[in-house]
Parts: structure tokens; C-alpha cells; sequence
């Protein structure tokens, strides 16, 4: 698969394909958006809000959460806020989400069916990290959303001029309600 989109990505770049999302590295919107990796919205989203290439910075990951307040989703607000303009955060979970739920162990028990060698898990845990806790999901993606929107409101490097909300997206329809 990755061998089909290399070839098409050839082809694109031959046409000039590019020419048509062309713009700076400042979102016009000034708004930064929080959200999931979610395949469901990958169209979805910018469609449901009107948005297009250049109008935002758009941060993924799996959840759309922050889970510490020094991680790279952090990092990178903290970059469009300081470096590249942005004067809005949303935060947006979504129904459904694969996160929700998500269990440790049985992450864990599928690292080991595909490989991962005990020795490895072992080390991590020996190293300090709380593979139970940083493997787990949330049991609810408003609560989520929330706690979110507070980590980043209430950061010790960010400015409190920024406006942060957060939202819960219906991933079949795309309509958002505020949390």
C-alpha cells in the first residue's frame, strides 16, 4: 500500500496537484484545533466546519487528549500560540472513539501476540513508566474533552488571552455540541 501512495504522490507532485493548496505556514483562522486521529474524520471534520487548507492548525492523535501537560500535543500548541498566531483552541472529541474504552492489558496481550518481547515491557516498567496508565483510555469522552480544554486553560506557559472550548462531534453526521 505505501508503494501505491509513493507512486501516486509522483504523479501528483508531475501535475502540479499542489499548486491548488498552496499557503503559509500561519493559519489564516488563527485558530488551533485539538482532535483524533479517527478516520471518520478525516474529511469530516474540515467539512462539517467550513474549514480549508491554511485555515488552522490541525493537531491529532489518538483521543484528541493531552495526557500530560509537557507532551508533544502541548508542545505544539504552544508553538501555533507563540510562533505562528493563533488566538482560538478547539478541543474535539467525537462519539464513538476507539480511545474510550481502550484497555491496557489488553493492548499489552496484543504487543505480545504480534512480538514485543516480555524483556521489553519489563524494561519500560523498570524504567518508570506506567505502562497501565499511559495504554489506558477514558471512560468518557465529554469528561475527556473537559479535561483537556482545563489542562490547556490552566497551563503554566500559556497565555490566558487564548480562547479554549471543547466540543463533542457527532462522527456520523459531523454536529458539534459544546461541552
Amino acid at each position: 500500500m505505501i508503494d501505491d501512495i509513493l507512486s501516486y504522490n509522483r504523479e501528483f507532485v508531475a501535475r502540479e496537484g499542489y499548486r491548488e493548496y498552496a499557503t503559509s505556514k500561519y493559519p489564516d483562522k488563527k485558530i488551533a484545533i485539538v482532535t483524533c486521529m479517527d478516520t471518520r474524520l478525516v474529511e469530516l471534520l474540515p467539512a462539517a466546519l467550513g474549514i480549508r487548507n491554511g485555515d488552522v492548525k490541525m493537531i491529532k492523535n489518538a483521543g484528541g487528549t493531552i495526557t500530560h501537560p509537557f507532551d508533544s500535543t502541548m508542545r505544539s500548541l504552544l508553538v501555533a500560540v507563540y510562533e505562528l498566531g493563533v488566538e482560538e483552541i478547539m478541543v474535539i472529541g467525537h462519539t464513538g472513539c476507539g480511545v474510550q474504552g481502550m484497555n491496557a492489558a489488553e493492548m499489552l496481550e496484543l504487543m505480545r501476540a504480534r512480538g514485543i518481547d516480555e524483556e521489553h515491557i519489563s524494561l519500560m516498567r523498570h524504567c518508570g513508566i506506567d505502562l497501565d496508565s499511559w495504554l489506558h483510555g477514558f471512560d468518557d469522552g465529554a469528561e475527556s474533552v473537559r479535561e483537556t480544554v482545563d489542562l490547556i486553560r490552566n497551563h503554566p506557559l500559556m497565555t490566558k488571552d487564548i480562547r479554549v472550548a471543547g466540543y463533542m462531534m457527532d462522527s456520523s453526521t459531523g454536529a458539534l455540541a459544546l461541552i
